[in-house]
C-alpha cells in the first residue's frame, strides 16, 4: 500500500525549540568539540557514525561519575559481546542522589487507595536508607538478588534504588500477576529477599494477595518481608528499625560503586509463550542511555512533572524512575486507568499538575471510543507534552490527541523495547510532529528497516533491526552462561545484527512507522501487511472497540469486540470489509468475522496474535500462552472452545 505524505500537525517554534536540551547539548558539542551539525538528522548520523564519540560525549556531559577510569570507551563492536566503558565503576543510585535539594519534591505519588501526595528528596533518601538498612541486616549485598512483588508506588522507588545502592540486583513483578507468572519469573533469579505487598486495589476493588505471596515464597525461597499496603501497615516491624532505630534519623545511605556492567535489574519478556526470557541489565548501560534519552529525547526541566501509566511489571516503569536522573519530578499512579471512568488519570494530570503525560496507544484509543473530553473541566494547562507507546498509534488517535488537547501539545509516539528497556525510534523536541509517525530513530541507535536478504529500505516496510551495538543492550540471559539463547533470540536471522521483530518503515523524511510484530504480520497473495494497519482500518467503525486479526495457513480470520449494543450484522461485516480494502487492500479483507466479548491481552497491553494463532492451528491453550501473564486470562477460553470446535468440523465429526 502507498503511503500518502502525512499532514504536519505539530512543529517547535523557536522560543521552544531555543528552550530544548538537545539544543543545549549540540551547542556544548559544537564548542568543546568541534562536531557542529545541520539539524537533527546530521546529529542522529555522527551519534551512530562515532559511536565511541557519541557514548563518550554524553558521559561527559551529563558529567558521569567514573570512580575508575576506563581503559576503552567500546572495547568490542561486535554483537553480542560488545564491551562499554571497559574497567569502569560507577553507582546508578548515585546520580540519582547527588546534588539534590532535600526540601525539593522527587515524587508525587496517588492510587486508589491513596490521595495525592509527595515524597521530598529529603524523604526519599532517608526512605531509601532505612529500606537499605534493613536489607543488609538481612544479608543481601553485591550480586544478590532483592524481587518486589510491589505495585506503583513510592515505596517501591525506595526499595529499588537500595537495592542498587548496595550492588544487589533488583526485579520486580505487579501484584495483578499470578502466582504462576510471578514464579516462572523469579525462579530463574532465586532471590535473596522477596518484597511483597499484603494486596491492592483495582476498579475499586480490594484483592487480598496474602495467599499468593505465600505459594510464590515456598516456591521462590528467600526471606519474605512484607508491606501492609492494602491495610495501610507500612513495612513490616523491625524491617526498617536497622537504620534510625525507627526515630527517622538513619544512618548515611550506601551508594557502592560495581563495574560497568554489573547487573542494575532483570527484566523480563512478556511469557505468552513459554518461560519468560529473564533479560540482565547492567549500571552503566542503563544510566547512559536513560540520562541521554530522558534529558535530550524527553526534554526533561526542572519545573517538568513527568507520568508515565505503569505497573513494576513493565519496562515503563524502569523507564519512568530514570526520570529521576533528571532536573525533573515523577508522578506514579496505582490503579484502574478506568475507575470510576476512563477521566481518571486526566483528573490526575490536573490535580498533579502533569507536564508529561505518557499512556498507551490503548488508553487513546478507550478515550477516543468513549468520547471522553480530557480537557473540559479541568486545568490541563500545565501540559506541554503527551506519549504514547506500547503499540502503534494510529492516525486517528494523533488526530484526537490535537483535537482535544490543542495545537501546541508536543504528541510523541515512541517504540522499543524490555530487552533495550528504552525506546530507540520516537520523540525529539527538534521535529515536527506527522499524523501518524514516530517522529525519528534515537541517538546513537543505528536502526535500520531490512528486507528479508538484509539490505536497508527506505520508504518500504521492512524487519526492524539495529546493526551497531547500544550500551544497553542485554549483558545476556540469566543462566545462560554460553548466550545461546540470547543469540537465538536477536542474531539467528542475521548474524551479527539485531532483529527486534518488528515490522518498521523509516520515511525518507527520517520519520517511522511501525506495523506491528512481525512475527504475526499477514501475508496474503505476496502482500505483506502489519496488523496495526488493519486494526486502525478495523476500529474507524463506531461498532467496534476492539480487535484481533490472525492469519492461519491462509485463512484470515477478524475477531471483534463490539460497542454495547451493537451487532455483528451483514452490514457491519459489509463496511469492515470496504474499510479494510480500502485502507489496506483487498487480499487482507478477512475469510470470517467473528463477534468476541474481549480480546487477550498482556498486562502491559499488548494483544496476543502469536498465541491465538497458535492456539487455532490446534496447539493447547497452557502451551501457547501463561495465562498469568495476562490482563484477562478468560479471554483465552473462548479461543480454545472455538479451536475445538474447528477442528471437530474440519474432522467431519
Amino acid at each position: 500500500m502507498t503511503r500518502r505524505r502525512p499532514r504536519v500537525l505539530w512543529e517547535p517554534g523557536e522560543p521552544f525549540a531555543a528552550s530544548t536540551r538537545l539544543r543545549a547539548y549540540e551547542a556544548w558539542l559544537a564548542d568543546y568539540h568541534g562536531v557542529d551539525v545541520a539539524g537533527y538528522d546530521e546529529l542522529w548520523r555522527w551519534s551512530v557514525g562515532d559511536l565511541e564519540g557519541f557514548w563518550s560525549s554524553i558521559a561527559e556531559y551529563f558529567d558521569v561519575r567514573l570512580h575508575t577510569p576506563p581503559s576503552h570507551v567500546l572495547e568490542r563492536r561486535e554483537m553480542p559481546g560488545a564491551r562499554w566503558f571497559a574497567g569502569a565503576t560507577l553507582s546508578y543510585p548515585e546520580h540519582i542522589f547527588r546534588d539534590r535539594d532535600d526540601a525539593a519534591v522527587a515524587i508525587r505519588h496517588a492510587s486508589e487507595l491513596r490521595p495525592l501526595e509527595q515524597m521530598t528528596w529529603g524523604q526519599l533518601r532517608e526512605l531509601t536508607a532505612r529500606v537499605q538498612g534493613g536489607l543488609r541486616a538481612l544479608g543481601v549485598g553485591p550480586g544478590d538478588r532483592v524481587a518486589a512483588y510491589m505495585p506503583n508506588i513510592a515505596e517501591t522507588v525506595a526499595a529499588f534504588l537500595a537495592t542498587a545502592g548496595l550492588g544487589a540486583v533488583w526485579s520486580s513483578c505487579s501484584p495483578d500477576f499470578g502466582a504462576r507468572s510471578v514464579i516462572d519469573r523469579f525462579a530463574q533469579i532465586e532471590p535473596t529477599v522477596l518484597l511483597a505487598v499484603d494486596g491492592y486495589r483495582y476498579g475499586g476493588r480490594d484483592y487480598d494477595r496474602a495467599p499468593v505471596v505465600q505459594e510464590i515464597h515456598e516456591r521462590v525461597g528467600g526471606t519474605l518481608v512484607r508491606l501492609g499496603y492494602l491495610d495501610g501497615a507500612g513495612w513490616q516491624d523491625g524491617f526498617l528499625g536497622a537504620v534510625g532505630g525507627g526515630g527517622g534519623g538513619g544512618s548515611e545511605l550506601v551508594l557502592e560503586p560495581v563495574d560497568f556492567d554489573h547487573p542494575l535489574w532483570v527484566l523480563y519478556s512478556s511469557g505468552t509463550t513459554g518461560l519468560p526470557k529473564a533479560i540482565v541489565q547492567g549500571h552503566g548501560g542503563i544510566l547512559l542511555e536513560q540520562l541521554k534519552h530522558q534529558n535530550l529525547h524527553l526534554d526533561m526541566h526542572a519545573e517538568d512533572r513527568a507520568f508515565w501509566f505503569t505497573t513494576t511489571g513493565w519496562m515503563m516503569w524502569n523507564f519512568l524512575v530514570g526520570v529521576l536522573l533528571t532536573p525533573a519530578s515523577i508522578v506514579l499512579y496505582d490503579g484502574s486507568p478506568a475507575a470510576p471512568t476512563l477521566d481518571r488519570l486526566w483528573d490526575l494530570a490536573a490535580e498533579a499538575q502533569i507536564t508529561c503525560f505518557g499512556t498507551s496507544a490503548a488508553f487513546i484509543a478507550g478515550c477516543m471510543k468513549a468520547d471522553v473530553h480530557p480537557a473540559a473541566g479541568r486545568d490541563l494547562s500545565a501540559l506541554r507534552s503527551v506519549g504514547s507507546t506500547g503499540s502503534p498509534l494510529a492516525p486517528e488517535g494523533f488526530r484526537w490527541v490535537y483535537d482535544e488537547l490543542g495545537a501546541d501539545t508536543w504528541l510523541f509516539s515512541t517504540s522499543g523495547g524490555t530487552d533495550v528497556c528504552t525506546a530507540f525510534v520516537g520523540g525529539v523536541p527538534l521535529l515536527p510532529v506527522y499524523e501518524g509517525e514516530l517522529q525519528a530513530r534515537s541517538l546513537g541507535c543505528d536502526v535500520q528497516s531490512f528486507d528479508p536478504e538484509g539490505r536497508p529500505l527506505v520508504d518500504g516496510v521492512g524487519e526492524l533491526v539495529i546493526t551497531q551495538p547500544m550500551p544497553s543492550m542485554p549483558l545476556g540471559f540469566w543462566n545462560d552462561p554460553d548466550g545461546e539463547r540470547l543469540r537465538e533470540a536477536y542474531f539467528a536471522m542475521y548474524p551479527g545484527i539485531w532483529r527486534h521483530g518488528d515490522w518498521i518503515e523509516i520515511t525518507s523524511r527520517g520519520t517511522a512507522v511501525i506495523h506491528g510484530r512481525s512475527d504475526s504480520t499477514i501475508n496474503r497473495g505476496g502482500v505483506r501487511m502489519g496488523t496495526s494497519e488493519i486494526y486502525s482500518a478495523v476500529l474507524a467503525l463506531d461498532e467496534i472497540v476492539d480487535a484481533l486479526v490472525v492469519d492461519v495457513d491462509g485463512w484470515m480470520a477478524l475477531f471483534v469486540v463490539l460497542r454495547d449494543g451493537a451487532v455483528l450484522v451483514d452490514a457491519v461485516r459489509g463496511a469492515l470489509a470496504r474499510r479494510i480494502r480500502a485502507d489496506c487492500s483487498p487480499r487482507h479483507v478477512p475469510d470470517d468475522v467473528y463477534a468476541v466479548a474481549e480480546v487477550p491481552r498482556t498486562l502491559s497491553g499488548k494483544l496476543l496474535e502469536v498465541p491465538v494463532k497458535r492456539i487455532l492451528a490446534g496447539v493447547a491453550p497452557e502451551r501457547a500462552a501463561s495465562r498469568g501473564s495476562l490482563a484477562n486470562p478468560a479471554a483465552l477460553d473462548w479461543f480454545a472452545a472455538f479451536a475445538r470446535k474447528r477442528a471437530d468440523r474440519s474432522a467431519g465429526r
